[in-house]
């Protein structure tokens, strides 16, 4: 039995999509959408059907592209809050796990640490605190136009009823700190979030002024404050594995065409999370 993620399939693209459709059957084994799975309903929806017939158990996290106000197939446009919830009322007709789920134990083998896991899907979103310190929104978007990497969210992302995606980001972070308390001493977590958690794991240098949209300041010590086993991100179009504090961090993004193999088929891009293997 294994846990598998992976992220940012950006699966309006007919190659990505293909390919994620030709993933053989894993009876067993559990898989972590981590977020940009597709931006309209209706490709989210072929992604959810088609994942849930090949793993045991589906777990989803929304990314910045999943919530970007476009109309749907038949022209209804849902935006902002209302637009999470129904990408969760989605997510849950086919069975797959949200963040505003119960969290639930991972039922294979111990943490490296000999201590049962939990899986904690979230969603945080992010208040531009990764930007240059003292700067206002208006300054930071300037500051990342200066090098031509302002975030389509800026014209997409709506945060309705909230004003800013700021203000929802900080709800979103008191409501998952307050769950994540809740878990039963002992246990250690598995984190998992689209945007990367700390600012030191950020690595994108061909789009360095990206990085206001790519997180919190806030989420920089939950690996410790919660006890995970391994954090799991995506966002960064940018796969890697990295160690802090002795939790593993797994950057589990696919990405673009021509960002990965094609020849390869999807199924290589799955990153094993548990149990962890290094190769």
């Amino acid at each position: 039995m294994k846990l598998f993620a992976i992220s940012d399939l950006h699966l309006s693209n007919p190659s990505n999509l293909e390919a994620f459709l030709a993933l053989k059957e894993h009876a067993e084994d559990w898989l972590i959408l981590g977020g940009d799975i597709a931006e309209r309903p209706e490709t989210l929806e072929i992604a959810f059907r088609h994942a849930v017939k090949s793993f045991a158990c589906v777990i989803w996290v929304p990314g910045n592209h999943e919530l970007w106000a476009l109309p749907d197939e038949n022209g209804e446009q849902i935006c902002g809050v209302a637009r999470y919830e129904h990408l969760v009322e989605l997510a849950r007709a086919y069975g797959v796990l949200t963040p505003e789920d119960p969290f639930i134990a991972w039922p294979g083998s111990l943490g490296d640490h000999g201590a049962p896991l939990v899986l904690a899907p979230l969603f945080l979103l992010y208040d531009y605190s990764f930007g240059p310190e003292g700067m206002s929104h208006a300054e930071i978007v300037a500051w990342a136009r200066e090098m031509k990497c302002v975030a389509a969210d800026e014209h997409l992302l709506a945060s309705e009823p909230y004003v800013r995606v700021e203000d929802w980001c900080a709800d979103r972070i008191k409501i998952s700190e307050q769950r994540l308390s809740e878990i039963e001493v002992g246990s250690r977590t598995v984190l998992i979030n689209h945007f990367p958690m700390r600012k030191d794991l950020i690595h994108i240098p061909r789009v360095p002024r990206f990085i206001p949209w790519c997180g919190t300041a806030k989420t920089e010590n939950w690996h410790n404050k919660y006890n995970a086993e391994v954090v799991v991100t995506g966002h960064l179009h940018v796969r890697r594995t990295d160690w802090r504090d002795q939790t593993r961090f797994e950057e589990v993004s696919l990405g673009y065409p021509k960002q990965w193999d094609q020849a390869k088929g999807v199924a290589p891009y799955l990153r094993q999370i548990l149990p962890y293997s290094q190769e």
